[in-house]
């Protein structure tokens, strides 16, 4: 059985220039207050309630993860999200699935860069 990768900031500092897809599944208030990783695809999955639309995510991710084989990070402010989104997509057979450990809180904790989000 596949398990959820732990990456630390280190880790993914590394795969920035290595067209790793990194998916940030915060917020929107959250990418303009802590900023986002370089390379990094912002794809909201929970609203400000919790809510979440799976269909409408999952069309939007497979537009950049297009194999369940294919490697990928997730993202989210202390890995907690990234933790219940990575085990739902190991359980839809993706088999290649990392996330930041203890999200972009630890990363900006390490003295790592994010840049400025503008919304595109």
């Amino acid at each position: 059985m596949n398990k959820l990768i732990n990456l630390y900031p280190n880790e993914v500092e590394k795969l920035i220039d290595k067209n790793i897809i990194m998916i940030d599944v915060r917020r929107e208030s959250e990418f303009y207050s802590t900023g986002i990783i370089k390379n990094s695809i912002p794809l909201t999955f929970f609203d400000d309630f919790g809510n979440y639309d799976i269909e409408n995510w999952m069309n939007e991710f497979q537009k950049y993860v297009k194999s369940k084989d294919q490697e990928f990070v997730l993202i989210c402010a202390h890995a907690n999200r990234t933790r219940s989104i990575g085990n739902f997509l190991i359980d839809q057979g993706y088999t290649n699935v990392s996330h930041l450990y203890g999200g972009i809180a630890y990363w900006l904790d390490e003295g790592k860069e994010t840049l400025a989000y503008k919304k595109s």
